[in-house]
């Protein structure tokens, strides 16, 4: 998990700053190196503000970002309007606009590879959302391994990874804190997201101090319900330890009280999962209409 908190450091923290000093500090000679360099700098930024999670130190510092790239865009623009569109370029020169032109179309190509995942054409279920009065966000989510890592697993291809914020935007108090209750989300009611029946369940295994997992019961303690009006089975995940308030072959309608948010199973951390499925294959969810991608809120 260090590595990850390194990870995060250097991509929403370095590199923006790395990428934002270079822009501010360029000695262009011509328009053209500017578009060039200011365009980098915009689709990379676009590229973390939508790929990046953004709930570890703040959800808004993301929108702090694009502010900072906005006000450099016009402060660097003053410096070039009167400079001609193109010039005669060093051998030097010639090679860092060939290098940020490469670097534009990589990230211009994840960017649109991002935006594919925000969407899906198939057959989505409509669902209640299970969780109430909070600000919740989506860790994990939508159509392309870049912003859901569970996009790759069949079953679980459309799956959600849910946390709560609190007033600062971040999902607990602290980076990565051992304590649960730091968590904003740990001990949240959860509801059924659809009248149906509850097929399976368990509710035994116990909480885990982060970073510990149980990789042999990746679920934890969770609810299977067989939606009656959708024909899809809707898993919930990860919840604690005896908080489960039905049993399996227990009916339940939209909203009922199902258990508690927990740390139980195959997670680093508190949070909800939840995937439907119909005959082991994954199936698109919405919830009031929306089709939840990572960095998305609910409230």
């Amino acid at each position: 998990m260090t590595l990850t908190i390194i990870q995060l450091i250097v991509f929403q923290f370095l590199l923006p700053a790395a990428f934002m000093i270079s822009l501010a500090r360029g000695k262009f000679e011509s328009k053209l190196e500017w578009l060039v360099q200011g365009l980098l700098t915009t689709v990379f930024i676009s590229w973390l503000f939508f790929v990046q999670p953004w709930d570890w130190f703040s959800f808004y510092l993301r929108f702090g970002w694009l502010l900072v790239l906005l006000v450099l865009l016009v402060y660097t623009w003053k410096k070039v309007k009167s400079l001609p569109f193109r010039s005669a370029y060093s051998r030097n020169q010639k090679w860092s606009l060939s290098i940020y032109t490469v670097l534009l179309l990589i990230f211009g190509m994840y960017n649109v590879w991002i935006f594919g995942g925000y969407s899906t054409d198939e057959e989505a279920v409509e669902l209640v959302f299970p969780l109430k009065n909070g600000v919740y966000y989506v860790g994990q989510g939508g159509n392309h391994p870049q912003i859901n890592y569970h996009n790759t697993h069949p079953a679980q291809q459309f799956a959600l990874d849910i946390v709560e914020l609190n007033a600062i935007g971040s999902r607990a108090s602290g980076i990565y804190p051992e304590n649960l209750d730091a968590y904003r989300i740990y001990g949240e009611d959860l509801y059924s997201p659809c009248a149906g029946e509850i097929e399976e369940s368990r509710n035994s295994l116990p909480d885990l101090t982060p970073p510990e997992t149980n990789a042999e019961e990746p679920t934890g303690n969770y609810v299977q319900i067989t939606c009656e009006s959708e024909d899809v089975q809707v898993y919930i995940a990860h919840m604690q330890e005896g908080s489960l308030a039905v049993d399996e072959g227990d009916s339940v309608q939209q909203g009922d009280p199902i258990g508690i948010v927990g740390n139980s199973g195959n997670t680093t951390e508190p949070h909800l999962h939840i995937h439907a499925e119909r005959d082991g294959e994954g199936v698109p969810m919405l919830f009031n209409e929306r089709f939840l991608v990572r960095n998305d809120l609910v409230w």
